[in-house]
């Protein structure tokens, strides 16, 4: 029989319990409370608060003597976010996301104005789409890039273009200011962005970004044959890919409640 390995250091356990706690309040907790939501004792508890109150984990009110989360979280929150793969939190939906479309799937993230594809899984049909892990395209005809650029305020979007030259690599690339603002209004009403056949002949591409109290993780699309293209899978595609970032953000969010 396997020994059960024995963990190292209690009180730390005992403090990511109240911590735990407080971030699932919105406002701030009396000692009994946070005793009692932990499943510690007054004294045990007391004892914990005061430490995480003197390294700033949390703070205390002198006047209502209640606790809420202090500001030295924050440094470390913002530190582990920089540091953060998201790579490794999409895979498993990624591929639940390519078996139900069986198209190819990319996850990419920002790069001045581009974006990087950092992620690819193979379409298990008969004709995929060429592409590779670190290719770079340009924001204003990718479907990631543009529902990242909805996500900006108009004047930042007016910056981009301004300082971008818009190259046009076919005949449907956007390139023109107005029709490229409506276009990011269209986008902004549904939550998602096309890229039909903006970038490649052939190629039509459905993407979302993933992005969380102000923080942009990156953003992912299900990449399409153009003649494989009609309602129903557009459709079964966008189901699928809702699905998809509904379960990312509700991971990144417990992944950073801050």
């Amino acid at each position: 029989m396997a020994e059960t390995k024995q963990l190292y250091g209690t009180v730390l356990i005992k403090a990511d319990q109240i911590l735990t706690y407080l971030t699932e309040k919105d406002t701030p907790q009396t000692l009994n409370q946070i005793a009692k939501g932990a499943g510690l004792t007054n004294p045990t508890t007391l004892k914990i608060l005061d430490t995480l109150t003197a390294i700033g984990y949390v703070r205390k009110d002198e006047e209502t003597k209640k606790f809420k989360l202090g500001p030295s979280l924050i440094r470390y929150a913002n530190r582990a976010m920089d540091q953060f793969d998201i790579k490794d939190l999409a895979q498993p939906y990624l591929k639940q996301l390519q078996a139900e479309t069986g198209e190819t799937v990319h996850l990419g993230i920002k790069n001045g104005s581009h974006i990087v594809y950092i992620d690819k899984l193979e379409s298990n049909k008969p004709i995929c789409l060429y592409s590779q892990i670190g290719k770079n395209l340009p924001l204003y005809c990718s479907a990631m890039g543009k529902a990242m650029l909805a996500e900006q305020m108009d004047s930042e979007i007016e910056t981009y273009i301004s300082e971008t030259e818009l190259t046009r690599f076919t005949q449907y690339t956007i390139t023109e200011k107005q029709p490229f603002m409506e276009e990011i209004n269209r986008i902004r009403k549904l939550g998602y962005a096309f890229d039909n056949r903006e970038h490649e002949e052939e190629v039509f591409c459905i993407g979302m970004s993933l992005s969380l109290n102000g923080k942009n993780f990156g953003a992912f699309s299900v990449s399409i044959p153009y003649y494989r293209v009609n309602e129903p899978v557009l459709q079964n595609a966008l189901s699928s890919m809702n699905k998809c970032r509904q379960n990312l953000l509700a991971d990144l969010d417990a992944a950073f409640p801050f």
